[in-house]
């Protein structure tokens, strides 16, 4: 059975970093693709980053520059480091999987930037 748990969430102060974790079983994770998406309260869920089994990366323009996604085959994980944090990045962070037929979901880490 696929399992994705994330970690690392946290309250951190505007301008911070926080480093997130999403510890994968049950699939082979290193041929499968794997996205972060966050989902703030009252809004819609977006992807924020990704990274495919070769290391590709793309990410949200509104993270460019600040977010770094990483994966870890060896340890089946995949990271998002997120440096400048802003108020606007708080949300709850979920790590994402689509091996079809289905899409899986973490049950999310919360994100709070406040001072």
């Amino acid at each position: 059975q696929v399992q994705l748990v994330e970690s690392g969430g946290g309250l951190v102060q505007p301008g911070g970093s926080l480093r997130l974790s999403c510890a994968a079983s049950g699939f082979i994770f290193s041929i499968n693709a794997m996205d972060w998406y966050r989902q703030a309260p009252g809004k819609q869920r977006e992807l924020v980053a990704g990274i495919r089994s070769s290391g590709n990366t793309n990410y949200a323009d509104s993270v460019k520059g600040r977010f770094t996604i990483s994966r870890d085959n060896a340890k089946s994980t995949v990271y998002l480091q997120m440096n400048s944090l802003k108020p606007e990045d708080s949300a709850v962070y979920y790590c994402h999987l689509r091996m079809l037929p289905k899409d899986w979901w973490g049950k999310g880490t919360l994100v709070t930037v406040s001072s």
